[in-house]
């Protein structure tokens, strides 16, 4: 199949990693659907923004009618929306804690069943979850942030055991600390004491980002399921 024929589904492709993630693939020629919680100012000949939150099961519900009426098909889904939270544990009001599961956990499971439905009649799809270095690193300061995305990294395996006989593939990314809005409220010293944890001792970048999901994505990776790769050298 023609990259031009291709659909690749971004949540949370307002900003961050899901817009860099978006521009790119469309250069590239893929038919890119962006979603998020509010508009975009990216504009591309092969890019559809549609509104939607992830963690509303409706809301979910009617971008896959959407996708389904103007582009017919998903292939890829790259399924990146997140939020976090930096606090202790007994400075956690269950508000966040119900916010992070929310979208994080929530939003990854109802995207990724919504878009399996649009893959089988296609006869093969990617999925790629995203989680956080927070978890092998059993982050102080970030339980149930870590928490949410260790949630994602248990379900991308069963979702791969569950989807392999419909030749769709589930695997995970885990980005290292990386310049976007989920660090910018981190004290600088945590952000430095954090890469220090890592064997490549730099921040990530977005590049490094997508060279995974290329990967991930790759028609000769049809047989790389249920995996998470961490940036950073982190085990």
């Amino acid at each position: 199949m023609k990259k031009q024929e291709e659909v690749i589904l971004v949540t949370g492709a307002r900003k961050g990693i899901g817009r860099f993630l978006s521009e790119q693939y469309c250069e590239e020629g893929f038919r890119v659907v962006g979603c998020s919680r509010g508009d975009s100012d990216f504009s591309h000949p092969n890019y559809t923004h549609i509104i939607a939150d992830v963690s509303d099961e409706l809301s979910v519900k009617s971008l896959m009618k959407e996708i389904k009426k103007k582009l017919g098909r998903i292939d890829v889904l790259l399924n990146n929306a997140g939020v976090a939270n930096m606090n202790h544990l007994l400075l956690t009001p269950i508000s966040a804690v119900k916010k992070l599961f929310d979208t994080n956990t929530i939003g990854s499971f109802l995207v990724a069943r919504e878009s399996v439905k649009l893959m089988r009649k296609s006869g093969s799809g990617r999925i790629i979850n995203f989680t956080t270095v927070a978890v092998p690193f059993n982050l102080e300061g970030e339980a149930v942030y870590a928490s949410s995305k260790a949630a994602v990294e248990s379900l991308t395996k069963v979702m791969a055991k569950e989807l392999g006989d419909f030749q769709i593939t589930v695997n995970c990314i885990g980005p290292s600390p990386i310049q976007t809005d989920l660090i910018r409220a981190v004290p600088e010293e945590k952000i430095k004491e954090l890469v220090s944890r890592q064997a490549i001792k730099k921040l990530a970048q977005f590049e490094d980002v997508k060279n995974v999901t290329d990967f991930f994505m790759s028609h000769q990776s049809s047989m790389i399921s249920g995996q998470t790769i961490y940036l950073g050298g982190v085990f």
